[in-house]
């Protein structure tokens, strides 16, 4: 189960480590595809990684509809 669900819309924007919690997920969207995080509970928009020509493991994507049954499970989600 995810407690908080962070959308992340832009690389500059990841949240502080000491801010998450060991059942935190970031989800990287938009441009923040452009910028790995160093945390492990993390993924990124299959789709938005595609249209910037982005090498992401293929482990670490997930597409749309993977992403919208996250957050309707996710306790919290925050879009940073």
């Amino acid at each position: 189960m995810v407690n908080n669900l962070w959308l992340i819309k832009r690389p500059a924007d990841f949240p502080e480590a000491d801010m998450l919690e060991p059942e935190d997920m970031i989800v990287l969207i938009q441009d923040a595809v452009l910028r790995v995080p160093t945390i492990e509970n993390w993924v990124a928009c299959k789709e938005d990684a595609v249209a910037r020509n982005i090498k992401i493991p293929e482990n670490k994507l997930m597409d749309y509809e993977d992403i919208i049954d996250l957050i309707e499970k996710a306790n919290t989600v925050i879009v940073w």
